[in-house]
């Protein structure tokens, strides 16, 4: 007989659960990959299509729209792939990322080519298009081909309560830092090079490097820890196997799980709203010059990365949810006033940066560490742990919800009378009253009632830490009864 105290479930293995500093290190460099690439297309892209390949705004908003959807409809499948796949060398998640990795690196790469294609303006925009369409829909294949999978980790690393807020917040440290890397990046590349196409060329192939080799590090450094997982989970997991439309009703059954979606939708859809509009708001509201743009993010990002080893603190001792209403506060605040911001409050507008900053830390961190709790409380109901399905339908859902964002933006801009560069120009056009007004909506008023919603939930959020020690503590005395038979 095993000694149940090997299961990992009492606070005896807890303490044997806890994550040394290097394998720790390496789990948050996978998200570095992910975090840059998503930043730069998050607050180039859109930009870049208009002012660059010269798309109008609602085609492009149509791109990054088609792009994300798909994104998200691939999502579960990948999901549940992963959770069937199996490997002895590589367990179940890291097969995904390992081979996925440089594709994942090249089509990223190709997002930012712009082809010319044959006759009239109006041919070579829809040439275009439809270029953007299909290697969007191919890059977003090979995201989540790499980025499910490493989310899908976290509960398989540790099952420790507080050990998991800890490797979140490695997690998002290299996730901001790859953010403010890629700023930084990008106002080094837009300092020294004076064509804004091959700014972003320069800027990709740069970025893409990078991410592949950060990837790579992850596989291999959190290699050992997962495979010791996977050897105790194929040991005493239930071999009943669950449909994957059952899978989809027992998820969508588990209330917390419903919760937790919601406020990541909410809180994801926030940043990318705002993260998307930004250069738009610096640039045509505030009259400031392209190379400030990656500035004005580094102030947000720079806080969020400060914040969220002080945030993690502080949730061992208040618990997520008061955490998560702190920072959710101050951010509101600073997305209320950048709507009343004028040209020349150049300091009011770093310090409002700063406060939504300390928000968006809180965005990173609490949805993310609250996911594991849930899928432990389907592991108890099912008997199975199925850390894809969950993971996989939470971004789906997320990404929904961005999608149509995105889309808004986009179109709202158009039927603004927001004016696209023409390629080749070199002076930005003077937008008129109607789109200046459009963008200050969408950076403010439309992420305040996203973070509201996103409050409400998280007050009704059920799973204390109380309730996941009792979720541990049954999931214990049932492995115990197993032992036993």
């Amino acid at each position: 007989m095993n000694d149940p105290t090997a299961d990992g479930y009492t606070h005896k293995a807890q303490d044997s659960q806890k994550l040394d500093f290097k394998t720790k290190l390496a789990y948050g460099a996978g998200d570095l990959g992910p975090a840059i690439t998503a930043n730069i297309s998050i607050f180039f892209l859109l930009i870049f299509f208009t002012n660059v390949a010269g798309i109008p705004a609602g085609l492009a908003g149509s791109v990054l729209m088609i792009g994300k959807i798909w994104d998200a409809v691939n999502d579960p499948f990948v999901g549940v792939l992963t959770d069937k796949t199996k490997s002895r060398r590589w367990g179940r998640r890291l097969p995904w990322m390992f081979y996925g990795a440089i594709p994942f690196g090249i089509f990223f790469f190709l997002q930012w080519i712009v082809p010319r294609f044959g006759g009239n303006q109006s041919s070579n925009v829809w040439g275009l298009f439809w270029y953007y369409v299909l290697i969007g829909v191919v890059s977003q294949v090979f995201y989540t081909v790499v980025n499910l999978p490493y989310t899908a980790l976290t509960p398989e690393l540790t099952q420790d309560y507080d050990e998991r807020t800890s490797l979140n917040s490695f997690r998002f440290a290299f996730s901001i830092g790859g953010s403010i890397l890629s700023l930084i990046l990008a106002q080094v590349v837009f300092l020294q090079i004076t064509d804004q196409q091959q700014q972003y060329l320069v800027l990709a192939a740069i970025c893409t490097v990078i991410s592949v080799a950060s990837l790579y590090w992850c596989v291999f450094g959190v290699r050992d820890r997962v495979l010791a997982f996977e050897a105790k989970r194929i040991q005493l997991e239930e071999t009943v196997s669950i449909p994957f439309f059952e899978q989809i009703k027992i998820a969508f059954s588990n209330r917390p799980f419903l919760f937790v979606i919601g406020i990541y939708l909410c809180s994801w859809l926030g940043v990318q709203i705002t993260a998307s509009i930004i250069p738009f708001f610096v640039i045509y509201c505030m009259s400031l010059k392209n190379s400030d743009v990656p500035t004005v993010m580094v102030a947000v990002q720079g806080t969020a990365l400060l914040m969220l080893f002080v945030w993690t603190a502080l949730s061992k001792k208040l618990g997520k949810k008061v955490v998560y209403f702190l920072g959710m506060i101050l951010w509101i605040i600073a997305a209320a006033g950048l709507f009343f911001l004028q040209p020349g409050q150049i300091g009011l507008m770093y310090v409002m940066a700063i406060m939504a900053g300390v928000g968006v830390s809180t965005a990173y961190l609490v949805p993310w560490s609250m996911i594991p709790d849930v899928i432990e409380l389907d592991e108890l109901q099912t008997g199975q742990r199925r850390e894809g399905v969950f993971y996989g339908f939470m971004v789906l859902l997320q990404k929904f919800g961005l999608a149509f964002g995105l889309f808004l933006v986009g179109n709202a801009l158009q039927a603004s009378g927001f004016q696209e560069t023409v390629p080749g120009q070199t002076i930005l056009p003077i937008q008129p009253e109607s789109a200046l007004f459009a963008i200050r909506i969408a950076v403010g008023p439309l992420p305040v009632i996203c973070l509201i919603f996103g409050l409400v939930l998280t007050y009704f959020y059920p799973i204390t830490r109380e309730m996941h020690t009792q979720i541990l503590l049954q999931l214990q005395e049932r492995q115990q009864k197993k032992e036993s038979q």
